[in-house]
């Protein structure tokens, strides 16, 4: 009887952390909140700010490219404004985020979590000319639920989290490098 009731919370247990992996089951108590920062990722790009920003921003306000589409789907668009859900691998499963993302062109960008696996999260990709270059600086700051428990959880998403921005800002560079060779 011990070993069935073991396997019952075990498995409730997977599954509440399959939903919450996934971005579909959201733990947001506001007890026990937690802060820590996300980044800061700096990338230098040899291309203008203009350019920089219409490659980060096109997903969003344009017609993105397919492989893009896959990774990135507008839910609702608004002068300067989206809601857009984000579409991750991560632990083995696809996680799903929904964020606002807000434009200041041509130098800022803003993203706010509204649905996903922590309860908070805040982002500023911020775009300064540097000669005739392009710094792009990454930072946010991630909150969780639940004392050390959440601090442990908001650790395990961080590293995600910041490991797929870091892979998006290398695309994000390769792409602005194109472009601005290509004129």
């Amino acid at each position: 009887m011990r070993i069935r009731a073991l396997v019952g919370v075990a498995g409730v247990g997977t599954l509440v952390w399959a939903l919450v992996v996934r971005g579909s089951l959201s733990v947001d108590l506001g007890v026990g909140r937690r802060y820590r920062p996300l980044g800061p990722i700096a990338v230098r790009i040899p291309a203008p700010r203009d350019i920089v920003f219409e490659v980060v921003s096109t997903p969003y306000l344009g017609k993105a490219p397919r492989a893009v589409r896959e990774k990135v789907e507008v839910l609702e668009r608004g002068a300067g404004f989206v809601l857009a859900a984000h579409h991750t691998r991560a632990y083995g499963l696809t996680a799903t985020t929904v964020e606002t993302v807000r434009f200041e062109p041509p130098e800022c960008i803003h993203f706010r979590l509204v649905r996903g696996p922590v309860p908070h999260v805040f982002e500023t990709f911020v775009l300064t000319e540097v000669d005739d270059e392009t710094e792009l600086l990454y930072s946010g700051e991630l909150g969780t639920d639940l004392w050390t428990l959440g601090r442990l959880w908001g650790a395990a998403v961080a590293r995600t989290w910041e490991a797929t921005v870091a892979a998006s800002l290398e695309s994000i560079r390769v792409e602005a490098e194109r472009r601005a060779r290509r004129g």
